[in-house]
């Protein structure tokens, strides 16, 4: 399978090991100083890149009929215009903001729990999430999917990095260092507290999930998920 990768930094260079590992190639390292050129001749486009780049990116895909996987967040406030481009061009897209398999198991745990905490109002929810200093956007695409996935059940109505009303979920966030990623929801009562937490010790679980979906997504077309990547509706 061909791949182009959209963004050539620390994500992008572990992403070209993995994928060349499985037997991939690489017909485009694009990052801020080269063009397109190879992304036509690419079976599936893979989008880490930064906030401010990924539109263009994910754009110039659809544009030459090459389905994307993006791993990028922080740019969200264009996902409506990116969904529309690529029923236009009738394409292929996966947007995640954590492709890791054991985030994806985190994020079904995290609903679940959700599900079961609705009923006990004694507990406020709040989440923490820890990265490196280089993440550019805050509080993390993991942390808002979590806060999703608790608002989508139970009566939560919102999160916010300020303090927190009764129908909002209170995310940390933190940059330190060079941690790949600490994620943490937390119920509190006064009596006790309930924690669960996912760790991610490398890249490379994130690395292997986007090569994984670009797998998958190739010669398909339509909106999809990790969920779907996964077999885990």
């Amino acid at each position: 399978m061909k791949i182009a990768l959209l963004g050539y930094g620390k994500m992008g260079k572990v992403i070209e090991t993995i994928a060349l590992e499985r037997g991939h190639e690489i017909v485009l390292r694009k990052d801020e100083f080269n063009t397109y050129d190879g992304l036509s001749t690419a079976d599936v486009a893979i989008d880490f890149s930064v906030p401010s780049a990924a539109v263009s990116n994910i754009s110039a895909s659809f544009n030459a009929n090459v389905p994307v996987v993006s791993g990028t967040t922080g740019w969200l406030e264009h996902y409506d215009e990116m969904i529309a481009l690529c029923n236009e061009k009738k394409g292929g897209f996966i947007s995640s903001s954590n492709f890791s398999l054991g985030v994806n198991i985190f994020f079904g745990l995290n609903e679940y729990l959700a599900k079961i905490m609705k009923q006990f109002d004694s507990y406020k929810v709040s989440m923490e999430e820890i990265h490196h200093i280089h993440k550019l956007d805050a509080p993390s695409g993991t942390a808002i999917s979590l806060a999703q996935g608790v608002i989508q059940n139970s009566d939560y109505a919102n999160w916010t990095m300020d303090e927190a009303k009764k129908n909002e979920i209170h995310i940390e966030a933190k940059r330190i260092g060079e941690v790949p990623g600490t994620h943490t929801v937390n119920y509190d009562s006064a009596i006790d507290s309930i924690e669960i937490k996912h760790t991610a010790h490398n890249r490379e679980g994130f690395a292997l999930g986007a090569v994984v979906a670009a797998e998958w997504l190739a010669g398909k077309q339509g909106i999809f998920s990790m969920k779907d990547v996964l077999n885990l509706q």
